[in-house]
C-alpha cells in the first residue's frame, strides 16, 4: 500500500496568495529576493505577492531607501504564505498586532517563514517553540538564548517543520523561497524559477552555511567542477563516491574531504539528492515508468528508487507523480 499523498502546508493546497511582512528597517537584498522568486511568469503558478506592513505607506529599508507598501496587516489574514522578512531592528519584538497576526495565519494553516533575522519575529510570536529552526549563523546563539524552546540548528541552510519554515541569512532567502515552491509546486517549476534567476535549482536544507567555496554548480575548484558536471551527464550509471574520486585523480578520502570544504555536503549525500531531483521532474514532465526513470537517474530497479524516495521525501514516486505532474498522462 502506498503512504500518504503529498501534503500541501498551504490554506487551499499549494499556496498562491503571498504576504510579506516588511517593518520599518526590512532588509533591501530581502525584499528584492522575495519579489523576483514569486515573480508571475508564464507558464508558472500566477502567485499573488505583496509587501504589507502595520502602517501602510513608505516604509525605510535598512540601507535608506524608502519602498512603497500599500497593504496592511489584513493582507496576512487572506495569505497562504505568509513571509516575515528580516530587519534592522530585529532585537525589539513587532507590535502585538504584528505577532497576533503570524500567530492567526499559522491557526488557520497558512504557512509561515522566515529567513535571517526575520526568523526573531516568528519565534516572537511563539511559532518556534518546541521546533528545530535556524537563523543566520551570526545570530544562532542570539536566537537560542533569548527563545529557549526553540531547537536551533545553527548550521543549516533551511529547516523545514512542515508549516513553520526557517532559513539562514542574506542569500540563504532564496534556498529557503525555492524549497517552498519545490516543495508546494513541484520540482519542474523551482527548477524553471531557478534557471530564470540563474541560481542553483536546489540545496538540501542540511546543508552547511558557511562553505569554504561556493556549491557545487559555481564550484572555484575547476577538478571539482569538471567532475560534477561529468556526473550530471551520467547519471544513469551506476557512479559510487569511488568512481568520482577517480575521476578527479583523488584518492576516495582526500576526495570526501576537499568535497565537503567545498560544498558543506558529502558526495554520497549529493549524488543522492541529484538522483532524487532529476527523478523528480521526470516525474513531473513525463509518461515514463517508474521503472525507466529509475533507470535514468542511476538506480537498478523501481524498488530501490521508491526505498529512496519514501526515505527522503515521505512518499512513493507514484504518489509524487499524482501530486505534481504537469500536463501528461498518469
Amino acid at each position: 500500500m502506498e503512504a500518504q499523498e503529498v501534503e500541501s502546508g498551504g490554506v487551499l493546497g499549494p499556496f498562491l496568495r503571498i504576504a510579506a511582512y516588511a517593518p520599518p528597517g526590512v532588509g533591501m537584498l530581502a525584499v528584492g529576493l522575495v519579489a523576483e522568486v514569486f515573480d508571475p511568469r508564464p507558464g508558472l503558478p500566477a502567485f499573488d505577492f505583496a509587501l504589507c506592513t502595520e502602517r501602510p505607506g513608505q516604509v525605510r529599508t535598512d540601507i535608506g531607501v524608502p519602498v512603497a507598501v500599500g497593504e496592511g496587516l489584513d493582507r496576512i489574514a487572506t495569505a497562504d504564505l505568509v513571509l516575515a522578512l528580516p530587519w534592522a531592528d530585529f532585537r525589539t519584538p513587532p507590535s502585538a498586532a504584528v505577532l497576533d497576526a503570524f500567530a492567526a495565519a499559522h491557526a488557520r494553516g497558512a504557512v509561515v517563514a522566515a529567513h535571517c533575522v526575520g526568523v526573531f519575529a516568528l519565534a516572537a510570536a511563539g511559532l518556534l517553540e518546541g521546533r528545530r529552526a535556524t537563523t543566520h549563523w551570526r545570530f544562532a546563539e542570539l536566537l537560542a538564548g533569548r527563545y529557549p524552546g526553540v531547537r536551533v540548528a545553527a548550521d543549516d541552510l533551511y529547516v523545514d517543520e512542515g508549516p513553520v519554515v526557517t532559513g539562514a541569512g542574506a542569500a540563504a532567502g532564496f534556498d529557503l523561497c525555492l524549497h517552498l515552491v519545490r516543495r508546494e509546486h513541484g520540482a519542474a517549476v523551482a527548477n524553471a524559477v531557478a534557471r530564470d534567476l540563474v541560481l542553483p535549482s536546489h540545496r538540501e536544507g542540511g546543508q552547511s552555511q558557511y562553505l569554504a567555496a561556493p556549491v557545487p554548480e559555481e564550484c572555484a575548484d575547476d577538478r571539482l567542477a569538471d567532475v560534477l558536471e561529468w556526473a550530471r551527464g551520467n547519471l544513469h550509471e551506476p557512479l559510487s563516491v569511488a568512481d568520482l574520486a577517480g575521476r578527479a585523480l583523488m584518492s576516495r578520502r582526500s576526495f570526501a574531504r576537499r568535497f565537503a570544504a567545498a560544498t558543506g555536503t558529502t558526495p554520497h549525500a549529493w549524488l543522492v539528492g541529484l538522483r532524487l531531483s532529476a527523478a523528480e521532474e521526470l516525474l513531473e514532465t513525463t509518461d515514463l515508468p517508474v521503472e525507466e526513470i529509475a533507470r535514468r537517474v542511476g538506480y537498478g530497479s523501481a524498488a530501490v528508487l521508491r526505498e529512496q524516495f519514501v526515505r527522503r521525501r515521505g512518499v512513493p514516486p507514484r504518489s509524487y507523480r499524482r501530486s505534481f505532474a504537469r500536463g501528461v498522462g498518469v
